[in-house]
């Protein structure tokens, strides 16, 4: 019964892939726009005919927050994130698999507050003023990662949390392509 309720809504699994891929694209574009926007700055102080590009610094900081914030959401779907793991050879499967739970509701509610207080610093601080150099863009651009990176982040932490209360139902990967899950289906309707 519990695979079959897994395996529904692992169906699910390819909508969290897409958004993944497209956050990652999006993080690409602002690497890009970062390493352009730095070359250019660094080449319109040696070189005499470039202009200066008094904007660059804050452009560069803001792609840099994107970029981060929202790697920092894939790093914890993909489960990449700093983690101490010096323990986990001495501990049980069991006791590891309620410690991730634990953790993983832990790293919802920094999620959380990151959505929520960022979203309330973004609106109201960030509303108030605008960049020096680019004085028609409000600073709400600027602190808008912090709250969008929440969301991803808690976003990808649903599914997290999900993962870590399968393993302890199924013991096949959430993420891998293995047969497992099938033989325990079979087994669990020959007991029926």
């Amino acid at each position: 019964m519990a695979v079959k309720i897994f395996g529904t809504i692992d169906k699910v699994k390819p909508f969290f892939d897409m958004v993944s891929f497209v956050i990652l694209q999006i993080s690409k574009v602002f690497l890009v726009i970062t390493v352009i926007v730095t070359s250019l700055m660094v080449a319109g102080r040696f070189i005499a005919f470039m202009p200066g590009f008094h904007w660059s610094e804050e452009i560069i900081l803001t792609s840099m927050s994107y970029m981060s914030l929202l790697a920092a959401a894939l790093a914890l779907r993909s489960g990449s994130h700093i983690r101490m793991v010096v323990l986990d050879k001495f501990l049980s499967k069991s006791f590891k698999k309620v410690m991730d739970v634990i953790i993983t509701l832990f790293m919802l509610y920094i999620s959380y507050i990151f959505l929520t207080v960022g979203w309330e610093f973004a609106v109201t601080i960030g509303g108030r003023g605008s960049y020096i150099a680019i004085p028609w863009l409000s600073l709400i651009v600027r602190y808008f990662p912090i709250p969008l990176g929440g969301f991803f982040m808690c976003f990808f932490g649903i599914e997290l949390l999900y993962k870590n209360i399968r393993a302890f139902f199924i013991e096949e990967s959430y993420d891998g392509d293995d047969d497992t899950a099938i033989a325990i289906e079979e087994k669990d309707g020959e007991t029926e």
